[in-house]
């Protein structure tokens, strides 16, 4: 199963790590659970229902905000994750350093 199509938030801008400006696409944080999922070796089935409720999750923590630093979605990510699974978590905080 595919990702849906992008939910966007309303007006929402990340500020990426060089200090641009670009909107928010939540295919992206879709893709990079989904991406840590198969990596920590889960089923598609499986990662495709984690990184929904993970999407869910980090739409209510958008909410309301006009601006956020591209860092603070990662940890966010990361702890959401987190609470659903451990090794997941680890493999999406670790792929920066692997890619």
């Amino acid at each position: 199963m595919a990702a849906k199509k992008s939910k966007r938030v309303s007006g929402m801008l990340v500020v990426k790590r060089k200090g641009h400006n670009e909107s928010f696409d939540e295919r992206k944080v879709y893709a990079s659970c989904y991406f840590a999922c198969l990596t920590s070796h889960m089923k598609k089935g499986e990662a495709e229902k984690l990184c929904a409720k993970v999407a869910q999750d980090m739409r209510k923590w958008l909410k309301g905000k006009k601006h956020v630093n591209s860092q603070h979605i990662f940890e966010a990510m990361a702890e959401i994750i987190r609470k659903y699974d451990e090794e997941v978590a680890f493999m999406y905080e670790t792929h920066r350093d692997i890619s």
